[in-house]
């Protein structure tokens, strides 16, 4: 982490979406193993703001770009931070500094249409999150939330 220090790496607003269901379980998403921050992991979609953007705008966008679908009922929850480095559909690769803005929203159907920035999909209950290889934004994002441990069990909490 850089807390309180300087970078001269690009920087990059993320906004990141907790998409549930009505039956309370979580969208993620794998990454192809040629691409992104995390290639070949598992995570939640998202993705950068764009210029005279809202992050509750870019959010919205984002999730319909991505895995096509409309989401309603965004709260936001909490931010993180890091340096990494992404690899890009040409192959390039840049170490950004990424501000990652977390969203808890509600999907209007389960319906999802994925675009080629993920090769798959799950919905997934709470306790069956650590089956999957989570990147390791995502875990971070769980843990916080209380629904996984950082020893890979399930807590107590909702």
């Amino acid at each position: 982490m850089l807390h309180g220090q300087k970078t001269h790496l690009s920087m990059r607003l993320i906004v990141v979406g907790m998409v549930q269901n009505r039956a309370g379980e979580i969208l993620i998403c794998k990454m192809p193993l040629d691409r992104g921050v995390f290639p070949g992991q598992w995570g939640l979609p998202g993705g950068g703001i764009e210029a005279g953007e809202t992050a509750v705008a870019a959010l919205q966008r984002e999730i319909k770009e991505e895995v096509g679908l409309d989401v309603v009922n965004i709260q936001p929850l909490f931010f993180t931070e890091g340096a990494y480095r992404k690899t890009f559909p040409d192959g390039g690769q840049r170490e950004i500094y990424m501000v990652f803005l977390l969203f808890a929203c509600l999907a209007e159907s389960e319906v999802v249409m994925l675009n080629s920035e993920f090769e798959a999909y799950r919905w997934v209950k709470p306790e069956a999150l650590m089956d999957y290889d989570l990147n390791l934004e995502t875990v971070k994002t769980f843990t916080r939330l209380g629904w996984i441990s950082t020893s890979g069990g399930r807590t107590d909490s909702p």
